[in-house]
């Protein structure tokens, strides 16, 4: 058994590229347009991912948009996706700079929460051992649920 991808609907497409791809660093490795189904599917992968993802088809976040206006619930109940990063506080940095609400901040220098535009929850983990503690990251207060 193998990882391939785990699903997302999203809303808004161009706000959910510019949050995972811009903002968040993710690449569209492949993307499927399907006229008769009327959806588009977008598979995304990290940097350290692209290779594998082109070659294998995995592991990716597949990002599901419906042509026909929808209303999706429970990005909580979804649970969390997890990316392992370089720098824990320069991305919370570049997110929250782009007006994302870092939901409990990497007060350990480890692990930080986000949320997508479509309320899906986002665990950032530092890679390797945890940074040391740094402000404005030590002393930053949760902020909603994640």
């Amino acid at each position: 058994m193998r990882y391939l991808h785990t699903m997302v609907r999203v809303k808004d497409l161009d706000a959910s590229l510019r949050f995972y791809c811009e903002l968040f660093g993710l690449a569209e490795v492949r993307r499927i347009e399907n006229d008769k189904g009327r959806f588009t599917l977008i598979f995304l992968a990290a940097d350290e991912d692209v290779g594998a993802a082109h070659a294998d088809k995995a592991p990716c976040l597949e990002l599901t948009y419906n042509w026909d206006p929808e209303d999706y619930t429970g990005g909580r109940n979804f649970g969390h996706l997890a990316y392992e990063v370089d720098d824990i506080y320069a991305t919370c940095l570049k997110l929250m700079e782009n007006g994302v609400t870092i939901n409990r901040p990497p007060r350990d220098g480890h692990m930080a929460f986000v949320r997508s535009p479509d309320g899906i929850s986002i665990e950032i983990l530092q890679k390797g051992e945890s940074l040391a503690p740094a402000e404005p990251w030590a002393s930053m207060q949760n902020t909603g649920a994640w």
